[in-house]
């Protein structure tokens, strides 16, 4: 895809970037999701909260400015190993991904891992 940019979320657009994230909590069977306005409005402010620890990346066209696609990098402190490296000390990047987005993930070298596990909370 051509004439796009992937670089952080301006504040201005975390909006934009909360209306991606209830289409997507809508196309993943999202039920009882609440007012529509009232998830933007704490998801900015949610957003701004925890911009230290919770870091988005956006993709927009640069034709017009619309932000098209998000991702969001959340960084935790785990126990030290002699591993780590890369620009924030990372020793592994785990992706959540909706469905379409794989192949893109596989394209810069992500795979799928037997060690990972995940359960689903009650009322999550």
């Amino acid at each position: 895809m051509e004439n796009i940019s992937i670089r952080p979320a301006r504040s201005g657009e975390l909006a934009a970037v909360a209306a991606l994230r209830w289409e997507w909590l809508v196309e993943n069977g999202g039920e009882a999701l609440g007012e529509h306005e009232e998830f933007v409005r704490h998801f900015v402010d949610w957003a701004r909260d925890n911009a230290g620890s919770h870091r988005c990346m956006v993709v927009v066209r640069d034709d017009d400015g619309v932000v098209i696609g998000m991702a969001w990098l959340a960084v935790v402190q785990r126990v030290p190993t002699p591993r780590a490296s890369g620009d924030l000390g990372l020793e592994r990047v785990t992706v959540h991904s909706s469905r379409r987005a794989i192949p893109a993930y596989a394209r810069c070298g992500f795979q799928e891992s037997p060690r990972l596990l995940q359960a689903r909370v009650a009322g999550a």
